[in-house]
């Protein structure tokens, strides 16, 4: 049996209170019933924890089918197979691998899954929130792989949410870092690791691991976290750089000659390294 929600669902379990969200240039808080449900077939969701986001009580062909039912009709049982068993196979799991259920799968193999999930209704974009951090490391490094493979192939885009920058640096080709729920600065991945430009992105790449000292950014004394002035910067608190006009002012995005944005009034002294 196949379920429509409808109702309190309509409009999307989060409304914007500020700004808008759009996907191929409609802004889809403004839409709802037929319409949103349609443009929900351009895009998926993968979530960070594999063992939280499938249901136990459901086998993998109704967790990876679960999508079809956006795309309107209800396709057969024999068609709604092939389509599963085609996904579970792009991910590389197997056909058999559908009648089973999560507790029969490693972590890896339960967020090859919730991939395939994803892909049934083949979206033109995959919001992937922390898809590896519930992972081993070995793991990890095969989940982005797929990741990478799935995106050539599919002719995807991801908006991937991380804490980890070894595995942004893999991944993405552009970076928008934030700070308190605004963008600091944003730019080709490769530029921003290689100049960083706000002192936030300074401190997250100075805490990354890595073999060469010599090769780390050079690190600073950060501040404990405190709370934001009124109107100033929001990082001005914690921020060895900081001005009394960094106090009283926030900073918009500018852009730079090298062509990222930052929000940042001292963005050349952070560059220079001062």
């Amino acid at each position: 049996m196949w379920k429509i929600d409808t109702g309190a669902h309509d409009h999307g379990l989060e409304t914007p209170q500020a700004g808008s969200v759009t996907f191929n240039g409609e802004d889809l808080s403004s839409l709802s019933g037929a319409r949103l449900k349609a443009i929900r077939r351009g895009f998926q969701m993968v979530f960070q924890d594999p063992y939280g986001s499938l249901d136990p009580r459901q086998s993998v062909v109704r967790i990876v089918a679960e999508p079809l039912r956006l795309e309107g009709g209800r396709p057969s049982s024999a068609e709604r197979r092939r389509r599963v068993e085609e996904a579970l196979g792009a991910v590389g799991l197997s056909a058999r691998d559908a009648d089973k259920y999560p507790h029969e799968f490693s972590g890896g193999q339960r967020q090859r899954i919730a991939l395939a999930r994803a892909l049934i209704t083949r979206p033109a974009l995959i919001v992937a929130d922390e898809p590896v951090s519930a992972l081993d490391v070995s793991v990890q490094a095969q989940v982005l792989n797929l990741l990478l493979d799935l995106r050539d192939e599919y002719r995807l885009a991801y908006v991937l949410i991380s804490h980890n920058l070894a595995v942004v640096e893999q991944v993405c080709d552009r970076l928008a870092v934030m700070y308190l729920g605004r963008f600091v600065e944003t730019g080709p991945t490769a530029e921003i690791f290689a100049a960083p430009a706000h002192p936030y992105t300074r401190m997250l790449l100075a805490a990354m691991p890595g073999l060469d000292p010599a090769a780390r950014i050079k690190r600073r004394k950060i501040a404990d976290p405190a709370p934001p002035p009124p109107g100033g910067c929001s990082f001005a608190p914690r921020c060895a750089f900081a001005t009394d006009r960094c106090l009283h002012q926030s900073p918009d995005l500018r852009t730079l000659p090298s062509g990222h944005r930052v929000a940042c009034h001292h963005a050349e002294s952070v560059l220079a390294g001062s």
